[in-house]
């Protein structure tokens, strides 16, 4: 849910204003995170006064809504997937690219060129399985002079050299470039199904209180091309993406302190997105919910009663100290499902400004009696703030 996973998936570090020296003075910032940085305080509500705030279901236009929404506090562009060479060699890899609003409106008492309200922070994270080795940076820049910002028309979302963007009058493809001096990926990305939107029309509701959500929608299964770079060289890969489109203003309440996100692809076509909100006791919250989208692309939403989600293994940061979970049962009595969920690779956490964790799963299990397997991937935030909330230590 890259809110979002992270946001980011995450976004939250985007509201302190002590990174706009970053945004002037430094591009791949060097991996240090900052554990008394959390998603939950800048997702949550704050003074939230001059924005825009999601309190009900609104009418989407596309390709229009794929720009961005300057209105609202926090937006990203998320992109995840699971890759192969030609050869087999695996990978997986994330490149999100965030927006975040500093003051409602553009400052006006001066007229310098670098004057600007909006600021965006870019994560960029390759997976090598073979070697065993998880790559990933951290960018800010200021949205002024070029440096970084949304075009419309033609689709272009881009900090410094890193860009998300359309390809040619294709509305439905998507290119993603994005590279540091050690990895990279150059990508392009074609929808299979039709777009989805989230929770009720598209408005994702996370907390209780009026306004607490985000207008959410996804590409849950996209056809992967293209190229990834390592320090071993670079391969020709396919595979499959995902896209989750999120913009809020407040999202978390003060009781929420992360979540665990799922999106699964399985090998019958079928794709499941599950939140799952946490508490500051590490207890589920009811707001958690998610949505099934079948084969022919017709989907329904999961609330919180219907999804068993259940731990079965820990694994302990040796970088920031935090116990995340490792693997998952989840069960969806509904349509007889019941999935094994695991990492494909224990280190998959990012160590940037806010430190959580996004990464490759395996996907194993039966529906109807049938064997299934497939792939995903896993965001888990507020696990490095919060470390006392969880048990598995």
């Amino acid at each position: 849910m890259r809110y979002y996973k992270l946001i980011l998936v995450f976004c939250g570090c985007l509201t302190l204003l002590g990174f706009s020296w970053y945004a002037l003075h430094q591009r791949d910032l060097p991996i240090q995170s900052n554990s008394n940085l959390n998603v939950a305080e800048a997702l949550g509500g704050g003074d939230v006064s001059g924005y825009t705030r999601a309190l009900e279901p609104r009418s989407f236009s596309f390709p229009s809504d794929h720009a961005d929404h300057p209105e609202f506090r926090n937006e990203w562009w998320y992109f995840t997937g699971n890759l192969q060479s030609e050869v087999g060699r695996p990978f997986g890899f994330q490149v999100t690219l965030f927006r975040n609003s500093l003051v409602p409106e553009l400052p006006k008492q001066s007229g310098s060129s670098w004057r600007t309200n909006q600021l965006f922070m870019g994560h960029l994270a390759l997976s090598d399985f073979q070697e065993d080795h998880f790559y990933h940076a951290e960018r800010f820049q200021r949205a002024a002079l070029g440096l970084a910002g949304v075009e419309a028309q033609p689709l272009k979302i881009w900090l410094d050299d890193w860009e998300i963007k359309g390809v040619g009058n294709d509305p439905m493809k998507w290119q993603l470039l994005a590279k540091t001096e050690e990895f990279g990926i150059n990508l392009e990305v074609t929808p299979s199904k039709p777009l989805v939107l989230q929770g009720n029309q598209g408005l994702s509701q996370k907390g209780k209180e009026p306004g607490n959500a985000s207008y959410y929608y996804s590409f849950t299964r996209m056809i992967a091309s293209g190229e990834v770079t390592t320090p071993q060289g670079t391969f020709d890969v396919t595979g499959l993406s995902w896209l989750d489109r999120e913009w809020s203003t407040s999202v978390l309440e003060s009781n929420q302190v992360g979540w665990d996100w799922f999106a699964l692809q399985l090998n019958d076509g079928t794709d499941l997105m599950y939140y799952q909100l946490r508490d500051r006791e590490g207890k589920p919250d009811k707001q958690s919910s998610g949505k099934l989208v079948n084969p022919n692309g017709e989907s329904r939403n999961l609330n919180f009663e219907e999804v068993a989600l259940q731990v079965v293994e820990f694994w302990k940061s040796p970088k920031s100290g935090a116990s995340y979970p490792a693997g998952w049962t989840l069960k969806l009595a509904s349509e007889n499902l019941d999935l094994e969920i695991s990492p494909r690779m224990s280190d998959q956490e990012l160590q940037t400004t806010v430190s959580y964790w996004e990464g490759s799963v395996r996907v194993q299990g039966t529906q109807n009696g049938q064997p299934i397997q497939g792939v995903g991937y896993v965001e888990m935030t507020g696990y490095a703030q919060f470390m006392n909330s969880v048990d598995g230590q």
